[in-house]
């Protein structure tokens, strides 16, 4: 029970398909205890389903461009249960039309929103969390290979992912003294609702089963294991990184 008596937030659960709740259910496996938020009533309902049975578990209202929602998210945490023990950042955005055609005509509304959403909100989530670890804690969030080479149709997702795994270097460093760590965990293309956004994403499996060492595409389950581990005392050492889970496909030239 890698964290028992540990409570944690999960942020970033769409639905069952969600990396999110592929790490929520690890954690889950291994004691901890969750609360969940949503971003908007269109998604409530199914993360309500998901998380019914879960014993002691706060589920609340987060559009992280909202900072009021952000406050009260950790305001309700301290309030039920007085600390947090781990976060998991699991959210990204752009427009659908930053994600098609070339980068080159992204526009400056799309650029913010997309690092606004997908990288900045770890930074100010990260120093809500801080004031709850009292006794140190972990934050995990998650990136994509195309943080460093081009990869079609991904655009500015591709430029907010590198500004998120810089974030998390920074943060390792800010937060290392207070006992926390900031790691990223760097998945394959696996088919969640927001990857379908991208255009493609079919070819990029079949593309990272031909080349990949294992010769497959990875699991959500998988993704939500690494989570685990960076979020237990097993890698306690571990911070500032990412760490991939792509079935080895970010080691190979062609």
């Amino acid at each position: 029970m890698l964290l028992e008596n540990k409570i944690g937030l999960v942020i970033g659960v769409a639905n069952q398909r969600s990396i999110a709740w592929a790490c929520a259910e690890a954690c889950l496996s291994q004691g901890a205890t969750l609360s969940f938020t949503y971003q908007n009533e269109r998604l409530k309902e199914k993360v309500e389903k998901l998380t019914a049975n879960l014993p002691n578990r706060l589920l609340m209202p987060c559009d992280v461009t909202d900072r009021s929602q952000i406050q009260a998210v950790f305001d309700e945490i301290e309030k039920h249960y007085g600390r947090l023990d781990f976060l998991i950042h699991s959210i990204a955005y752009a427009p659908r039309e930053a994600l098609e055609g070339e980068f080159l005509e992204t526009s400056r509304e799309a650029f913010l929103m997309s690092l606004e959403i997908s990288a900045y909100s770890l930074i100010e989530l990260s120093r809500h969390a801080k004031r709850l670890m009292t006794n140190g804690g972990s934050i995990v969030t998650m990136t994509y290979y195309g943080s460093e080479k081009v990869v079609p149709n991904y655009n500015v997702m591709g430029v907010a992912k590198a500004a998120l795994e810089a974030s998390v270097r920074y943060l390792a460093f800010d937060l290392g003294k207070y006992s926390i760590r900031v790691n990223a965990i760097s998945s394959g293309p696996i088919k969640t609702l927001a990857a379908m956004g991208v255009g493609d994403i079919g070819k990029m499996q079949s593309i990272v089963a031909e080349r990949a060492p294992l010769k497959r595409n990875v699991q959500a389950s998988e993704v939500g294991n690494t989570a685990l581990f960076l979020l237990s005392d097993l890698s306690s050492a571990i911070t500032g990184e990412t760490i991939y889970v792509d079935c080895g496909y970010n080691i190979m030239g062609i």
